[in-house]
């Protein structure tokens, strides 16, 4: 296996794992029927996302965290949700890559999860 290091990495990451989400159990229903995500408009948004956290190439723009505060308001985004989400994002990490920038992909989704959740309970309170 090799480490992340191009478009095309993030590309196949970012597909595989959203193939896997979308067919889940316990988190699917989030993306498919309460955010009813249009795939063709938000996966190149997730290659940008996650090429700009991982490789540096500062090809995103936008703000996920109020999209994520908004989506809360319809169904439950706890602690369950998130460490779910985690769980999946690290099994598609280690079934097709490993290096430095494959655990950093696996650090960066384990803050970001946290940093989401933290801001979704703390808007609730």
């Amino acid at each position: 296996m090799k480490d992340i290091e191009t478009r095309n990495d993030i590309e196949l990451l970012v597909n595989s794992f959203y193939d896997k989400v979308k067919a889940d159990k316990t988190i699917g229903y989030i993306f498919n029927d309460v955010a009813a995500v249009d795939w063709i408009l938000h996966l190149p948004k997730m290659y940008s996302f996650w090429e700009t956290v991982l490789l540096g190439k500062m090809s995103f723009k936008g703000n996920p965290m109020v999209k994520h505060i908004q989506l809360s308001k319809k169904t439950e985004m706890s602690k369950k949700q998130f460490d779910h989400w985690l769980k999946l994002w690290n099994t598609i990490i280690d079934e097709h890559f490993e290096g430095i920038t494959a655990t950093e992909a696996k650090q960066r989704g384990k803050n970001i999860a946290g940093l989401m959740l933290h801001k979704i309970e703390s808007y609730a309170n």
